[in-house]
This record gives structure tokens, sequence and C-alpha cells, in this order.
């Protein structure tokens, strides 16, 4: 296997990666996940390191870009990369714990978080696009104005959740389109994860949570800033996937816990 190249912002190269084809279905980005993860945590890629392009790892595994980006994902909301559109994937210094954890009474509320995500995902995406060919100069000034509130509300430990949807909502006005702000107005303050699942709120102590929604924030901004509409459909959609999937993550992990003594008869460590 090839080594890693040094510096904090080389790419890993393609055969470093060692990849080979896995089992099919839903299995190959679970196994891609598997394998780039204990890459991370061996330090054979190391915190710093740029990861190959999507085409360069495609390759590598034999497997298709729909994959990767699902493994991506994965990886990103697991704490182990992160993603700057138009740039590239690095890996992050792996923490013990970085997933928050679901009591059982959180379980339920996961279901129905999860699908309003799913919703989000769809919704603003598209809205994204449209926001980066048509605000004017008065509504991204209000998306900074957000965006600044949400940071220094991150600092001082206060509330961001007001700022956070004001930001989202903002982008749905930008579009133009009244029935994207309708949507967005109608659902309210409820579709930030956080105010319904207490985890998120009671695990976050050092805004680590905070300041990577603040980070992916930043990325959907640039985009809609620099007036482009893929970059801002791709950003947007990391980062409500991310969100996605750092819930589904721990919900999978409450699931197994409450479900361990009952087929075990062991309580998890």
């Amino acid at each position: 296997m090839s080594s890693l190249s040094t510096g904090s912002t080389s790419a890993a190269e393609p055969a470093a990666l060692g990849g080979s084809p896995r089992r099919r279905g839903r299995g190959l980005a679970h196994g891609l996940v598997d394998d780039l993860g204990e890459k991370i945590r061996s330090q054979q890629l190391r915190p710093g390191d740029k990861l190959p392009t999507e085409s360069a790892i495609m390759q590598a595994y034999g497997v298709s870009r729909t994959v990767v980006r699902e493994a991506l994902s994965k990886l990103q909301a697991g704490g182990l990369v992160e993603t700057h559109h138009g740039i590239g994937t690095f890996v992050l210094q792996p923490r013990a714990a970085g997933m928050f954890r679901l009591e059982g009474s959180d379980i339920a509320t996961t279901v129905d978080v999860l699908a309003v995500l799913e919703l989000r995902i769809s919704l603003e995406t598209e809205s994204a696009g449209l926001a980066a060919t048509r605000r004017n100069e008065e509504q991204l000034l209000a998306m900074r104005a957000a965006l600044d509130d949400f940071q220094r509300n991150v600092q001082e430990a206060g509330d961001t959740v007001a700022p956070d949807f004001r930001f989202h909502l903002q982008i749905a006005q930008a579009t133009g389109n009244p029935y994207f702000a309708d949507i967005m107005s109608h659902l309210g303050t409820t579709i930030i994860p956080r105010t319904r699942i207490s985890a998120i709120r009671t695990h976050d102590r050092r805004g680590e949570y905070l300041s990577r929604v603040n980070r992916e924030h930043e990325e959907i901004y640039a985009a809609i800033a620099r007036q482009d509409p893929e970059s801002a459909r791709a950003a947007m959609r990391i980062h409500l996937t991310n969100s996605r999937e750092r819930l589904r993550l721990a919900q999978e992990a409450a699931q197994r816990e409450a479900q361990a003594p009952a087929s075990g008869g062991a309580t998890p460590a």
C-alpha cells in the first residue's frame, strides 16, 4: 500500500486507499465508510489530509458516485471528515465521543424529525439554488446578520434556534417564490432538530455540534453570495444530509442499547 503524501492540505494518493469491490446494495456505502473510517482511526489518513476526488475514490473502490457521496456524508456525520465544496474533503481530528446520545424517550420523536429533514432536503436544496441566482444585496445582508447572531450566541451560550431558522427563512424568501417562504413559515422553528431532541442540547456543552452547523451554514452563504447555484445546492444538501445522518446514527445506537437487555441480558458499557 502506498504511503500518504505529507502536508496538511495534500491529497492522499488513490492507491493508498487500497480500495476493493465490496458487497452490493446498501452495504457498498457502509463498506466504504468502514474502510475509510479505519484508515482515519489508524492514522493512515491523518488530520488535515485531503481525500482524493470523488472520481478517484470511485475508481479505487469500483463504486458509483452515489455510493461515494453517501459514504462521505456518513463520515461527515460521524465527525471524521469535513467537506468544503469546491475545495475538497479533509480529515478531522477524531473525537472519542463525536455523536450525541439519545434517551429512550427521544427515539419516537426522531422518526418525525427525520421525516421533516427528508422534506427539507428536497425543499431547501432547490431553494438555495434559486436564492443564489435571484437574491439581492438586502437579502444577502439579512442572511449575514442571521449568521453573525448565530455565531455570537454560540460563543455566549445564547439562543441559536431563532437565528438558525431566520437564516433558512431568508434563503427561502430570496428565491422570489413566495411558496418557499410560506412552507418554511408554516413549519416554523420546529424544523430545527434541537428544538425537539433534548439530547442534542444537553450533549453540546462545548458548542462542537453548533460550530459544525455554523461552518456548514457559512458554506451555503458563500455560494449564495458569489451567485453559484450548483454550489449552493450542494452545500445545502450536505448540511441537511449531515443533520439527518447524525440523528439517524444516534437513533440506531439508542435502539440497539434499548434492545440489548432483552436480547442478551447484558447492559451496554
